[in-house]
């Protein structure tokens, strides 16, 4: 059984007649008072050896925090650098979206223009046309000869040809 430090400053021994204290029982308190320590040397190192073991792994476990934190960092950061990244391509597929459109609409008008210049022309030359016959509708000299006339059988037009025009057949 351990003793305490409380307990060995408690000890009293008794003295024998002339000899001072009785051997047997101071003997038998040194016994216990070194088993006691003995107990107390085992502890003691037990527990450094647990304390040594315990700073080690306190140790892996603050390198394995200190990693887990910069991979973390690191992953924020890929992160981040990968949404900035795809931003910057979304700007540059608008952008370039923006650019066929404004291609497609200035093609679109020149398409418009070159239209409307082959309508003149075909205007033009319907109008030649019917001049050289005579025969220019909404002209009310061209009016006033179809009400006089008589139409006996109608104008043959041919089926539609190049361009979608149909020609009067004559």
């Amino acid at each position: 059984m351990p003793l305490t430090p409380v307990e060995i400053r408690h000890i009293q021994l008794r003295r024998a007649w002339l000899r001072g204290y009785r051997r047997q029982p101071v003997d038998q308190l040194f016994e216990e008072i070194a088993d006691s320590f003995e107990d107390v040397w085992r502890e003691r190192a037990d527990l450094s050896d647990r304390l040594e073991e315990l700073e080690g792994e306190a140790a892996k476990h603050r390198e394995l925090e200190a990693l887990l934190r910069s991979t973390l960092v690191s992953a924020e950061r890929a992160a981040q650098d990968m949404k900035e990244q795809a931003r910057r391509e979304s700007d540059l597929i608008v952008q370039e979206a923006h650019a066929e459109s404004r291609r497609v609409s200035r093609e679109a008008a020149a398409e418009k223009r070159r239209l409307e210049e082959d309508i003149v022309k075909i205007r033009a030359q319907l109008r030649a046309a019917f001049e050289s016959l005579g025969d220019w509708p909404g002209d009310k000299r061209s009016e006033e000869k179809e009400a006089a006339a008589v139409v006996t059988r109608p104008t043959p037009v041919a089926e539609a040809g190049e361009g979608g025009i149909r020609k009067v057949a004559g």
